[in-house]
């Protein structure tokens, strides 16, 4: 007699993020043609996905932005027990909330940025630049080598630094060693300082305009690839609405200030009347309540960022 059991069915399939080797399963952005080189992150949207950013099996969504949208939108419906009763609510108020609610993440959540680098090819006779509505402040600009006081490279090939490094590092326990390195260190960043390597510039954030206090000498009309110098910004530039909506941390936020900042909208067009007459007495509206519930979740959601529940980092210690 055998014993009963339950068996597996045959096709299922278990997705581990593991390969063969049981490595972890990622995506690159190695291209053939350039290697990896610079350029924004690859966040790409998918609709059919059923588990984004937001930790939630029964997820029935994609992680695009208007999925990610009309998510909150159907959250909002619900809390507000729209098919129950009527919600007076048109498709303009919800994206009108989740976007108030984007705005004051912005404003109040270190989480809403993200530190960065990023290339500027530097222009003959050019001082001011306008950098993309992204970049929220510049703090740093580095140049390949020390710099150039007669053309527009700074990226020359150096012969002293390059023999340094063979004589003194690769043969290090036998001549040198790292306390000369450390001071042919220091010294590079006294010619930099005395040279042109370290660059002064200024950054308007509202007109998003680089202004480099130098000016690059002219090499021609149109100067070749090789002569236009090439810069690294240290950028902070804000996240994507999509980024945002799809971190764990930082979407049950957004939906909650969604919703009572929808919430008071409804109560600012019921409290227009304060009654409705009706055969029996008529009926009472609850717009002064909607409002009074809705001021008080959405300064207590304001408190909640001070507390860093979004996965902002809190600051350092300050000097000075």
């Amino acid at each position: 007699m055998t014993t009963p059991y339950t068996p597996y069915p045959g096709n299922v399939a278990i997705d581990s993020g593991l390969d063969a080797n049981l490595s972890l399963v990622t995506s690159s952005l190695y291209n053939q043609a350039t290697g990896s080189g610079p350029g924004p992150i690859s966040y790409p949207g998918d609709s059919t996905v059923t588990n984004p950013g937001v930790v939630d099996p029964n997820w029935a969504y994609g992680n695009t932005n208007d999925s990610m949208r009309a998510s909150i939108i159907d959250y909002i419906r619900m809390r507000l027990a729209d098919g129950i009763v009527d919600v007076e609510l048109e498709q303009q108020h919800y994206e009108m909330g989740i976007n108030q609610a984007l705005i004051k993440y912005r404003q109040r959540a270190q989480n809403s940025t993200e530190e960065s680098y990023a290339h500027l090819v530097l222009l003959p006779e050019t001082q001011e630049y306008i950098l993309p509505k992204e970049i929220m402040s510049v703090r740093s600009i580095f140049r390949r080598g020390i710099g150039s006081v007669t053309g527009t490279t700074a990226s020359q090939f150096e012969p002293f630094s390059s023999g340094y490094l063979n004589t003194y590092m690769l043969v290090a326990g036998r001549v040198g060693g790292l306390t000369n390195y450390e001071m042919f260190v220091d010294y590079q960043k006294l010619a930099m300082r005395m040279f042109g390597g370290w660059m002064n510039f200024t950054f308007n954030p509202v007109t998003k305009k680089l202004t480099l206090v130098r000016k690059m000498p002219f090499q021609g009309l149109n100067p070749p690839e090789d002569q236009q110098e090439s810069v690294l910004l240290w950028i902070f530039n804000q996240k994507p609405d999509q980024m945002i909506l799809n971190d764990p941390m930082a979407f049950p936020w957004i939906q909650d200030y969604a919703y009572n900042f929808c919430k008071m909208i409804l109560g600012e067009a019921r409290s227009k009347f304060a009654q409705i007459a009706g055969p029996q007495g008529g009926t009472s509206l609850n717009g002064d309540a909607l409002k009074a519930e809705a001021k008080e979740a959405m300064q207590e959601l304001e408190e909640q960022l001070k507390l860093f529940v979004d996965g902002s980092q809190p600051l350092t210690f300050i000097i000075g």
